[in-house]
């Protein structure tokens, strides 16, 4: 069985919520969104976690959460850096935000040498998809055959304004066929639009960056970090974007997906006005028992 990692995208801002998001409280006992993320991990099996930040936020992230994760799993940092990209080419005048979710997976590829999960810091996956997804990955999977944990659209929703998701075709066998970034998502009656009025059913199977992967991608991703830079490296805003490049490997022949399920509800903080009812929904998850309060008290009974 192979060891795995747990990769936590958390270097955006967040800028349509206002500032670093990934550290508000909305937990019974102050916990972070991503308490529960690594929470879950962990009892899921994952042996290692590694944090995608910016370096100017190192310290207020280790103390919000590096600290106390430390206890229970092997941890590491890497930064997302703006000026990290290959020789040759050199950031355009006035651009100040990374090269997207793509370019931040690239940045692991020193501290990673195992089958690894890459999740966003700032939304809530529930348990199930953990456990999915490790035990996926702890299998040994050929290189090349990746997984997605896929979630219903309608499950996926924010109540106080749209969202972008990449929105999924899956073959009879399971596997992800094509994947498209979809913006402006909104539910309307029965159905989702987004900001081109295409109209998407309601279990419309979609990405949540809930991605498995192996250790080669990185060799890809780093190929095809250059074609990118070539082709919108001059932009002041194009990113790098992780759906779009495994969605070409799959349409180029050059990797398969499984497309794993999860039933659990997600829920996140895109907007200021969703802490409310994301605070009460962990709420509800400490009253049914589904954690512990504080959320790693069950993992320090373990240690």
């Amino acid at each position: 069985m192979n060891k795995t990692t747990l990769v936590v995208m958390a270097a955006g801002m967040g800028s349509r919520y206002g500032g670093i998001k990934q550290l508000e409280h909305v937990g019974p006992s102050g916990e972070i969104i991503m308490d529960y993320s690594i929470h879950d991990a962990v009892r899921a099996g994952f042996d290692k976690v590694v944090f995608i930040i910016r370096k100017d936020i190192e310290q207020p992230f280790h103390e919000a959460i590096g600290e106390n994760i430390s206890k229970f799993v092997e941890m590491e940092y890497v930064f997302q850096d703006l000026h990290d990209i290959p020789e040759g080419f050199t950031v355009p005048e006035g651009r100040s935000k990374p090269w997207g979710t793509a370019q931040a997976v690239l940045c692991c590829k020193d501290v990673v040498d195992t089958p690894f999960l890459v999740i966003n810091a700032d939304d809530y996956y529930g348990q199930e998809g953990f456990k999915v997804a490790h035990d996926y990955l702890a299998n040994a999977p050929e290189e090349t055959k990746y997984c997605m944990v896929g979630f219903e659209l309608g499950n996926t929703l924010s109540e106080n304004g749209t969202v972008t998701r990449g929105v999924c075709k899956v073959s009879e066998e399971g596997y992800l066929t094509d994947v498209v970034e979809n913006f402006g998502l909104i539910k309307k009656g029965d159905v989702v639009i987004n900001d081109a009025n295409d109209e998407y059913a309601l279990t419309t199977p979609v990405s949540m960056n809930m991605w498995g992967f192996t250790p080669d991608i990185f060799k890809e991703l780093e190929e095809r970090f250059v074609g990118f830079l070539e082709e919108k490296g001059t932009e002041l805003k194009s990113e790098y974007l992780l759906p779009n490049e495994v969605g070409k490997m799959i349409v180029e022949g050059k990797a398969s997906v499984k497309v794993l399920t999860s039933s659990d509800q997600w829920f996140g903080v895109t907007y200021r006005e969703d802490k409310p009812t994301v605070v009460s929904r962990f709420e509800k998850l400490k009253e049914d028992g589904t954690y512990t309060d504080p959320i790693f008290a069950d993992l320090e009974e373990r240690a």
